[in-house]
């Protein structure tokens, strides 16, 4: 592509500082912790999703009146060819990403018709779990690191549970979220005597876990090590630890889970051993409650104990009264837990979106979309403003500023990734100097369109690097030697 078919827009004022008619000045937020779920909303950081839909925005990019005459047709035209030019590159991502997934997929029902030696199966999973933090990274999902997971997991929930995890018995664990805000709920506190009462939880509007369980003997050895004990001992402990996990979860499967609205302080909820604990409060009540039938039973039934020599019928039936009343408090300790479990089913059945494949499908969808988004409002500035490389701190700002003035948002403009991309399709291009020189709106839709004719022409052919291909149905134990 020569500089021809690009242009250099004559200098004007800018597209977004028109909206308001204030300065645009460079804003950034400092840095702070973006999963503490005390901290206000205020205090933290922005984040870089765009809460917005793209088709807002391409209604709002390419009205008439943003564009010089005739313009705001092609930029329309335009901005719908990379909508769906960028969608297909993540398509073809996803496909080799999928095909990788595939021998860890839990919900497979396909015939494996190739065998992996364990340390291929070690080389993918880490493939699987590099591209799951890329596109996560793309959606504008931050990471959420594991020392902020251990020290959330030990906060109350928002449901009035009492929940524990072990992370331990996972050989990965990835947490990502985004939308970190608010809702308010109703709840009773004995303080405000059981009136109804609104508070506020935060919550993670949307969040993303993947796990995988360690092998056995991988955490049989870890806990031999790390507490110096005999393999017997070991293998005690650990499958104590393991007791609470689902005994349909396979070692050798990686499972995705993509959740919504889910409280910040009900992390433990989105994992498969999560155990349920009974609450101080509880704790007293059905003490207090099993101890005073038990001790007024056994007081009663003393006396007709006492009788046993004389009268073995009266004491017989004493004690079976004291048997019963001990069954029903025992009873009563499994119901109360049996609600507890019936409460986060509840829960989390309503805060469920996606699993396993699914999540990658929304994933890859929804991280194609906020490049998009990005794109449509970095070109939108380019193509009508004499930038150059300095002024992309005040790009960044005024493309903020825009977003804040005419949607009521406040988000962390990525645009070193929106220009990477945009200069990797060659249609923005960096002068020597520092100028970019951005394609105008029909040229840029005619090269888009090139694009796609050579896409499929130079489509590389997919080659698995692991496996061994045989004949369908259980894969032989071990690969043939030469």
């Amino acid at each position: 592509m020569s500089s021809a078919d690009v242009q250099a827009p004559p200098a004007a004022g800018s597209f977004f500082s028109r909206t308001n008619g204030e300065p645009v000045a460079e804003s950034k937020a400092e840095a702070v912790s973006a999963f503490d779920a005390v901290m206000p909303e205020s205090a933290r950081g922005k984040e870089r999703f765009i809460p917005v839909t793209r088709f807002a925005l391409l209604d709002r990019l390419t009205s008439p009146t943003a564009w010089p005459a005739g313009q705001a047709k092609e930029a329309r035209r335009f901005f719908r060819y990379l909508d769906h030019w960028r969608r297909q590159q993540y398509n073809a991502q996803l496909n080799v990403l999928e095909e990788t997934y595939e021998p860890f997929s839990p919900d497979s029902d396909l015939l494996m018709t190739r065998a992996f030696t364990p340390e291929e199966r070690d080389v993918m999973q880490a493939r699987v779990v590099d591209g799951m933090q890329r596109i996560l990274q793309q959606a504008n999902y931050v990471h959420i690191d594991h020392k902020d997971v251990a020290q959330v997991l030990t906060r109350d929930s928002a449901y009035g549970l009492d929940l524990h995890v072990d992370l331990n018995v996972f050989d990965e664990v990835l947490l990502f979220y985004r939308g970190a805000s608010s809702k308010r709920d109703l709840r009773r506190r004995w303080q405000k005597f059981y009136l109804r009462e609104q508070f506020d939880v935060p919550i993670f509007q949307r969040l993303f876990v993947l796990f995988k369980l360690k092998p056995f003997d991988k955490h049989v050895r870890e806990v031999m090590q790390a507490q110096n004990l005999s393999r017997r001992d070991a293998e005690k402990q650990v499958k104590r630890a393991r007791d609470g996990v689902p005994p349909q979860m396979k070692e050798t499967c990686i499972y995705m889970k993509l959740f919504k609205n889910i409280p910040r302080s009900d992390l433990e909820m989105v994992f498969p051993n999560t155990r349920v604990r009974f609450r101080f409060y509880d704790k007293l009540r059905l003490g207090a409650t099993a101890s005073g039938g038990l001790g007024l039973g056994l007081f009663g039934a003393a006396g007709k104990i006492a009788l046993l020599a004389t009268n073995p019928i009266a004491a017989l039936g004493a004690m079976v009264g004291l048997g019963g009343i001990a069954f029903r408090q025992s009873v009563n300790f499994m119901n109360q837990k049996q609600r507890y479990m019936v409460v986060m089913a509840q829960n989390l059945y309503f805060h469920a979106m996606a699993d396993n494949r699914g999540v990658m499908l929304k994933l890859a969808a929804r991280a194609a979309e906020e490049d998009i988004k990005e794109e449509m409002l970095l070109y939108a500035v380019l193509t009508k403003e004499n930038a150059r490389r300095q002024d992309i701190p005040d790009i960044d700002a005024a493309i903020e500023q825009y977003l804040a003035a005419s949607f009521g948002v406040s988000v962390d403009f990525d645009i070193t990734d929106a220009l990477e991309r945009l200069t990797a399709d060659g249609l923005v291009i960096e002068q020597p100097d520092g100028r970019f020189l951005t394609m105008p709106p029909k040229a840029a839709a005619q090269h888009i369109d090139q694009k796609w004719d050579l896409f499929l022409d130079e489509l590389p052919d997919p080659i698995s690097a692991e496996g061994m291909e045989f004949g369908g149905g259980e894969p032989p134990l071990s690969p043939p030697t030469a």
